[in-house]
């Protein structure tokens, strides 16, 4: 009756278009698991910067040597010096604040 050739491709669809629909049936408990896991990778990785819990006082000096000679309408700037940037201070973190005293300030 039928050709074996043309059962098979039949049988090969149908597997095909069951799985498909295995996925399509599953994709929303499939994109929930992600999220979760998304979830679960953020939460472990603690605590992130909070603002209020932080301060801090620096003094930045910053200097650099530049020489502009003009001649004419002709500018020439010349670095002589290499950009030094300077940073003292300290900075504090106080805590991961549970009660709401901290944030009152």
């Amino acid at each position: 009756m039928f050709k074996r050739k043309g059962q098979s491709t039949l049988e090969y669809a149908l597997i095909i278009a069951v799985i498909v629909a295995g996925l399509l049936l599953m994709q929303h408990y499939i994109r929930r698991g992600f999220a979760g896991r998304l979830k679960t990778a953020s939460d472990d990785m603690g605590e992130q910067f909070d603002p209020v819990a932080y301060s801090g006082e620096f003094e930045i000096i910053q200097s650099s040597g530049v020489e502009q000679t003009t001649s004419g309408r002709v500018s020439r700037t010349e670095h002589t010096e290499d950009q030094v940037s300077t940073r003292t201070g300290d900075d504090t973190l106080e805590a991961w604040a549970e009660d709401e005293d901290l944030y009152s300030r």
